[in-house]
């Protein structure tokens, strides 16, 4: 349930796949396949505010550009509103642009230099012959915090959090029922970011909005998100209700991320130290994609089968053999679950701790 009590779902994908063609070197002939995305499929209920989480290269920014379709799909299925736009092409999805909208991470690189911001938040309207164009855009300045007196002045006048609330201002112009916050914060100062989740929070009630929120910052996602989807090499390893997952993760990948969150000093939690780098999404090890890191790690199984995306507690789903019984973990229970990767795989002896 949505946080305005919604059940309904807006936004639907299934089974989602999204690789990339890429040259494998200066001599090398042919191409390879970048696992971006693979077979992830999501809910997103109209009204509530999805976060996707998860490290550099994961691919929650691709899933979300999938999802809009500003990239196509390789295969799966993407629904906006009941209807099925996997295969729309441009001009039948144009209609569909004023519904959904996004908001980039860069307030620098995202707003052209060249425009005043009266033509940047005017763009959607000019392309979609609204009138009055002028009035709205000052209501929207005014709405999102910045003076209508703004109209006529340049991006460059603007410090990283005024810019990110034109960005904004822009999302919001044509009513759209959907919009994508692709990390919209991580570049501001801390108290600047509260300020633009406040203004996130006041929006969405106020426009009755959905979101899709994405960051690789727990910290953050805990202000604003009612569900958490948390991604790994392309997959989606673990969803749940934002409580369930700050308070009982399942999958050892979200209680390491979760370890990861600065703390105070009387904070119980044990700091997971993943062993190993990322695998290339080029290459994804076989099976549970995370067995090569992963603390928990059994021999002949987590290398052998491919775990599921399975309810483990109500609206808590992870994919994982071993998921977590209890949370905080203790040192000794971290102890032991670092001895028995290091039995498992002899080579990374000491590398839980590099």
């Amino acid at each position: 349930m949505s946080a305005n009590g919604s059940t309904e779902t807006l936004v639907e994908l299934e089974h989602l796949t999204k690789h990339f063609d890429v040259k494998q070197g200066v001599f090398a002939r042919g191409t390879a396949k970048v696992h971006a995305v693979e077979d992830v499929t999501l809910q997103v209920r109209r009204g509530e505010t999805l976060g996707i989480v998860g490290e550099s290269g994961c691919g929650k920014s691709t899933t979300a550009r999938v999802m809009l379709r500003l990239l196509d799909v390789t295969s799966g299925t993407v629904r906006f509103d009941g209807r099925d736009i996997t295969h729309l092409s441009q001009r039948a999805l144009r209609p569909l642009r004023r519904e959904m909208q996004m908001v980039f991470q860069d307030p620098y690189a995202s707003l052209n230099p060249r425009k005043s911001v009266g033509q940047i938040v005017g763009t959607p309207f000019a392309i979609h012959g609204v009138k009055n164009a002028r009035s709205r855009v000052q209501e929207l300045l005014e709405r999102v915090g910045l003076s209508p007196e703004h109209y006529n002045r340049y991006p460059h006048e603007f410090s990283g959090g005024q810019r990110q609330r034109i960005g904004v201002a822009r999302a919001l112009a044509l009513s759209p029922k959907l919009i994508v916050c692709d990390e919209p914060v991580s570049a501001l100062d801390v108290s600047i970011q509260a300020q633009v989740l406040n203004l996130l929070r006041n929006l969405q009630s106020d426009f009755n909005l959905t979101y899709v929120f994405i960051t690789h910052d727990l910290s953050v996602l805990r202000q604003i998100a009612d569900r958490i989807a948390v991604m790994y090499l392309g997959r989606v390893v673990e969803i749940g209700d934002s409580e369930q997952i700050y308070d009982a993760p399942k999958h050892p990948y979200t209680a390491a991320l979760l370890s990861a969150v600065p703390r105070t000093g009387t904070d119980p939690r044990q700091r997971i130290v993943l062993s190993g780098d990322v695998p290339s999404p080029i290459d994804p090890p076989q099976a549970c994609v995370f067995h090569p890191r992963c603390p928990r790690f059994h021999r002949g199984h987590c290398d052998v089968e491919e775990p599921e995306l399975r309810d483990l507690a109500p609206h808590h789903a992870a994919a994982c053999h071993y998921p977590l019984e209890r949370w905080p973990i203790t040192d000794e229970e971290l102890r032991q679950a670092e001895g028995a990767v290091r039995e498992d795989r002899p080579h990374l002896e000491g590398a839980a701790h590099d």
